[in-house]
């Protein structure tokens, strides 16, 4: 065995040699791409970035388009700057810019390329782009920013910025990379997978002085970027416009909705922003200025404000009492101010005139029949009992939890159980007199712009909606939209119980809300004012027209403007005539609403 020991070593060193001798005939005769490479020094791969997808609104008006915006990029091992003064001035970057951004591409790689000046626009481009070649190791990548046309409806449509460490770990496709671009906020983000399109990779030979020598093996291994798929959204911007014009200077929102389908007409939150500010190489630092407005113009107000619905939750008590058999139509209460503070109006009143006169002290009487029916001989269980029933069934009208729009950040309001005023006051501790502010769309219950705008959906349709949504085709296929927005949701209401209703809608604007009157239109509305203990009550009203062919279901809600018939009808009577007509014919009542001065 010992003798056998040098023939095995001498084997394995002849076929290690054999190995090494047809690496280096590879290398040096069949694949010239390492010969290539050390004479030219460097193979770049360089990422294709694809255009995001274009949105336009549902007449085919475009809403974002993209500009294109240079990186210049940097691969550390091979960059060098003789005279840092020039090159700062040259780049308009400070000294300190420089050396920091430069720092963390070394520290990212040496030899990958990292991002050292974002960002420069097509004119800074043109003025720099002949003295690259005298900075080996840069090179330019081409992006794009978003662009606004009409510097509208920036809530609605969000904004898209450079990708952070938390999003990065949760791209489990590893799809992204330090630097790039994703929505953060509105369509842009709830869409992000169709909008993005796909990357491209290109690979190029540069050699020492960074001078580009033309495609690796002739592109062979390059792949183009695909473009992300076209939207179509539901907003309509000569509606969404004229809103904007309508709420400048006020706090508050604007919902409409098209019954038949659920799609979202117009979606304001004022204060509002221009969405050209977060685009582009000032993103950081006007977003800081847009985040610390005491007005917080980025909060948006449809979705995530919660307020008390005020007046215009007695619709929902009428319908639940008159599937109930609880109420019928020409059930009467007598308007006893002891119970609950109201306005003067005829006394004693039937349903018809409850709606119609917003009586508090009817749904006072209504509410308890509602709630306690005697189930239990303890009243308190009784109470318990009969609010949780009661609960279950506005939840189905979509309060009380999300509705499912598609953006991030819906919130759900409330609508109380059993459970919170256990937690408040005890079990078995709290009864009718307790909730009883629940009657008028008072006390704990809270709902948002979005869900308001449903409801008045839910009236026009008789009992059902279709779940609100801002996405109408992607890349013209009306098939591609989530299927959930094409699901009829029902109330649990017969359609017989909501004529009565939309007769006692239609005459209330006569009774509450005669600003928003319009000739030869039957609008059907119910106006609100929302308590506030911070100030002036906020102003309430949803509607939608026409009353027996409804087109658009509105919700406006202005904060601190007082009764819910000045300013919030009166917005929303001009926004019906501009969708229905297409212009307005009461300019005085335009005016009023520009103004803003609804308390005096």
């Amino acid at each position: 065995m010992k003798d056998q020991r040098p023939i095995v070593i001498l084997i394995f060193i002849f076929l290690v040699s054999i190995v090494l001798l047809i690496r280096l005939f590879m290398i040096q005769v069949v694949d010239d791409s390492f010969m290539k490479r050390a004479e030219s020094n460097a193979i770049q791969r360089i990422v294709d970035h694809p255009y995001r997808g274009l949105v336009y609104d549902r007449n085919g008006k475009l809403l974002v388009f993209n500009n294109p915006i240079f990186d210049v990029m940097v691969v550390p091992k091979e960059f060098k700057v003789g005279d840092t003064t020039r090159f700062c001035e040259l780049f308009k970057i400070s000294k300190e810019q420089l050396i920091e951004s430069y720092t963390a591409a070394r520290n990212y790689s040496s030899v990958k390329p990292s991002t050292l000046i974002k960002q420069i626009s097509t004119k800074d481009f043109a003025r720099i782009q002949d003295f690259l070649v005298d900075y080996p190791g840069l090179f330019i990548m081409t992006r794009s920013v978003r662009s606004y046309p009409n510097s509208t409806a920036g809530h609605a449509l969000g904004y898209i910025g450079e990708i952070n460490a938390g999003q990065l770990e949760r791209d489990t496709l590893k799809y992204y990379s330090q630097g790039d671009y994703v929505g953060l906020s509105g369509m842009e983000r709830y869409y992000e997978n169709e909008l993005r399109g796909r990357k491209g990779v290109k690979y190029k030979m540069v050699n020492v002085r960074g001078i580009d020598k033309g495609p690796f093996k002739d592109g062979e291994y390059d792949t183009a970027s695909i473009a992300g798929k076209n939207i179509t959204s539901t907003i309509d911007m000569d509606l969404q416009m004229y809103g904007e014009m309508l709420m400048a200077g006020k706090t508050g929102s604007v919902v409409a909705i098209e019954p038949g389908s659920g799609e979202i007409l117009a979606m304001i939150s004022a204060p509002f922003y221009d969405p050209n500010v977060l685009t582009g190489a000032d993103f950081s630092k006007n977003y800081r200025v847009l985040n610390n407005d005491p007005s917080k113009p980025l909060f948006n107000r449809p979705i995530m404000a919660t307020y008390p619905p005020g007046s215009i939750f007695k619709i929902v008590q009428s319908l639940i009492a008159l599937q109930e058999g609880i109420l019928f139509p020409e059930t009467t209460f007598a308007c006893n101010k002891s119970l609950v503070a109201c306005h003067n109006h005829p006394n004693p009143v039937n349903l018809f005139g409850a709606i119609r006169n917003s009586c508090n002290p009817y749904y006072h009487q209504a509410f308890r029949q509602i709630i306690n029916q005697e189930v239990s001989s303890n009243t308190f269980k009784d109470t318990e009992i009969g609010l949780n029933s009661w609960r279950e069934k506005v939840l189905k009208f979509g309060l009380g939890g999300s509705l499912g729009l598609d953006m991030i950040g819906e919130k759900g309001g409330d609508i109380p159980s059993s459970r919170y005023y256990d937690r408040v006051y005890g079990e078995g501790r709290w009864k009718y007199s307790t909730i009883y502010s629940l009657s008028i769309g008072q006390g704990e219950m809270l709902v948002t712009p979005l869900q308001m705008a449903n409801l008045a959906a839910i009236f026009a349709n008789k009992g059902y909606y279709y779940t609100p949504h801002l996405i109408k085709e992607v890349d013209g296929d009306p098939t591609l939209i989530p299927g959930k927005y094409q699901i009829k949701n029902d109330v649990g209401i017969d359609a017989k119980h909501f004529d009565l209703i939309q007769d006692a809608m239609a005459e209330a604007l006569y009774g509450t809300a005669n600003r928003a009157v319009m000739k030869d239109l039957v609008i059907a509305g119910k106006t609100g004012t929302a308590q506030n203990p911070h100030g002036e009550d906020h102003s309430v009203f949803i509607a939608f027209a026409p009353k027996d062919n409804p087109k658009i279901a509105i919700a406006v809600y202005v904060e601190n403007a007082g009764w819910g018939g000045r300013a919030a009808a009166s917005t929303a009577s001009l926004m019906i005539e501009k969708y229905l007509r297409g212009d307005i014919s009461r300019p005085a009542l335009q005016d009023y609403v520009l103004a803003g001065n609804f308390i005096y």
